[in-house]
């Protein structure tokens, strides 16, 4: 990789949504801090992060956002940035808050605090660097719910966020942005990074799509947590092995 070094890549997570469909869970907590085993889900994010040698957290904090300061008060492994980016605000509205942290043409790194990988996130980085595009967006297939992703000789050729599918290439998270991506947002903080935004970038041909053909899983339901759960107790948690 050239010009990227591991322990200076800023990480930034998603922290900030109300997690309305695991609801029975966030009443009490936001969803990055509900539990997989012994540890928050975030956490277990952020340890594949370290994995690979990064440890610059940024946690883009809504909804009970003061959780995550409370939680990881003694956790001093971590180098943690707390940003608090408001209680609706949307997913590209919340990184505007931390444009003020970038150089110009500086790479980083994103994801949602609901998702795990057993990927590489070196080949992620290498992936990107040699692409030289705006954003890659890690691409997975799991069935139904998310946004079609059509690919061409890697390049994503057509982004649709949240149709039916049967079996097409999804938004997996694990993204590498330039800072150049804050040209193509607007002002408005209800903006969606996976909407309109990301329609943009592609119809610029700036979205490249790194497939990871490994295991990935959302946590947007109880099923989900109780699955991520379950493979951690059995000590089989692809993430972590």
């Amino acid at each position: 990789m050239k010009n990227i070094k591991t322990n200076n890549m800023k990480i930034v997570i998603f922290c900030g949504g109300r997690g309305q469909r695991i609801s029975s869970e966030t009443k009490k907590r936001p969803k990055p801090l509900i539990k997989i085993g012994n540890l928050p889900i975030v956490q277990h994010i952020m340890n594949i992060f370290r994995k690979y040698g990064f440890n610059n957290f940024y946690l883009l904090l809504g909804y009970k956002g003061n959780q995550f300061k409370q939680y990881f008060k003694n956790k001093k492994r971590y180098k943690i940035k707390f940003i608090k980016t408001g209680l609706d605000t949307g997913t590209a509205g919340r990184i505007l808050y931390f444009k003020k942290f970038l150089k110009k043409n500086e790479n980083f790194m994103l994801t949602y605090g609901d998702g795990l990988t057993s990927q590489n996130l070196t080949k992620l980085l290498r992936f990107h660097d040699k692409k030289g595009k705006i954003c890659t967006m890690t691409i997975v297939r799991p069935p139904g719910r998310f946004g079609v992703v059509r690919v061409k000789d890697h390049f994503i050729t057509n982004f649709e966020e949240k149709r039916q599918v049967d079996g097409g290439w999804i938004n997996g998270g694990f993204m590498v942005l330039n800072e150049k991506i804050f040209r193509y947002l607007s002002r408005n903080k209800k903006e969606m990074l996976e909407g309109e935004l990301m329609e943009k970038i592609c119809r610029k041909k700036n979205l490249a799509g790194y497939k990871h053909y490994g295991f990935w899983q959302c946590m947007d339901t109880l099923r989900e947590k109780e699955y991520l759960h379950s493979l951690y107790k059995s000590k089989k948690a692809p993430w972590i092995n």
